[in-house]
């Protein structure tokens, strides 16, 4: 189970049954329990030409094609939780998700409502949403792209969202890096695909799409992100929950040229050119960040990217309650900040708008 299909093209409906074809994807399913959950990345309330969400036509394409291999409709769900700040129901409908589950009369779950249960992992116990733990068939839908923190999100990061918003913060706090190749690892879904048609090379909200026309499915969530590494021009010491995910047992961080099945060719060479600016670096490079969460960075990473002001020195993130900040703190964990940009998170516009006056 080492390949990754890879099809190059725009209408993502189509693509995805074709790499769900070309892989045997019902082959997949548990004869016991054939409860197939589907889970996009919605982290904001965005429209998928942003570069942010996953495309609603990979959503459809899967639900037809195991609807077209006898999966009765009742059995397929969607399920997501987006980040801590957004509301979910909010941004599946800013996505055209409803449309789909309309069309198809497939069940949409929050996962922010959902319950939980506790599962062992490498760094201890983490609480997953049982509609993912629960699922015959779990699968994995990350839009390849660049993110503030981490610098990208694809397969293993996208799991977070499989998460309790308490469970978002906690990953934070310990950093990110161990937490996401721990949960890749334990829940391990047997299939993902990749959109990456549009990915933001920088921002994991959108904004600053590339147009790549490609996805690509795969088995193994270490080996498609070591691949999406590639593809952004990326090191593993960039990435490193990459390979401590390989560490932890989740799979295997070598995509090796022969591992890779192309159903087609790409129409321009312009599909080639995926490679990371750097601007979050460029922008953040007075930004003393200690545990922030994903919202209240890439919200301040937006107003910097707004307001273009890179001369003042900022602290965000949970690593600085209680202490006493020089400058800016963003955030109402910065409180005690000489100014404060209060929320949690604030929004983009409050933090420009200092940022302005400042």
């Amino acid at each position: 189970m080492s390949k990754i299909y890879q099809i190059y093209g725009s209408d993502a409906h189509i693509m995805t049954k074709e790499l769900l074809k070309a892989a045997n994807a019902i082959s997949l399913i548990d004869a016991s329990n054939k409860t197939v959950a589907l889970k996009p990345n919605l982290v904001v309330a965005g429209t998928p030409e942003r570069g942010a969400v996953t495309h609603p036509g990979v959503l459809s394409g899967a639900i037809e094609y195991f609807i077209e291999n006898n999966i009765n409709v009742k059995d397929i769900s969607i399920i997501e939780g987006s980040w801590v700040g957004d509301e979910t129901m909010r941004a599946m409908r800013r996505a055209g998700y409803d449309k789909v589950c309309e069309k198809y009369n497939v069940k949409f779950h929050d996962l922010k409502k959902d319950n939980t249960r506790d599962i062992d992992t490498a760094i201890g116990k983490i609480a997953v949403c049982v509609k993912a733990l629960d699922a015959g068939l779990l699968i994995n839908l990350p839009v390849l792209k660049g993110h503030c923190q981490t610098v990208m999100t694809c397969a293993l990061k996208n799991l977070k969202g499989c998460l309790p918003d308490r469970e978002k913060r906690r990953f934070h706090a310990l950093g990110l890096t161990k937490p996401i190749a721990a949960l890749g690892a334990a829940l391990k879904p047997k299939l993902t695909i990749v959109d990456s048609i549009c990915g933001d090379l920088d921002f994991e909200e959108g904004g600053n799409p590339v147009q790549t026309n490609r996805m690509y499915l795969g088995f193994d969530a270490v080996k498609l992100d070591a691949y999406g590494l590639n593809l952004m021009g990326l090191s593993f010491d960039a990435v490193p929950y990459v390979k401590l995910a390989e560490k932890y047992g989740g799979g295997v961080a070598e995509v090796l040229e022969q591992d890779i099945i192309n159903l087609n060719e790409p129409e321009n060479s312009q599909t080639e050119n995926y490679r990371v600016s750097g601007i979050v670096a460029n922008l953040t490079k007075r930004v003393k960040q200690d545990k922030a969460c994903s919202a209240c960075f890439a919200n301040l990473v937006r107003a910097l990217h707004i307001t273009g002001r890179t001369d003042i020195d900022i602290s965000i993130g949970q690593g600085w309650r209680g202490k006493e900040i020089k400058g800016l703190g963003v955030g109402v964990c910065c409180k005690n900040a000489d100014k404060c940009v209060m929320g949690c998170p604030p929004d983009a516009r409050a933090i420009a708008e200092v940022l302005e006056s400042y």
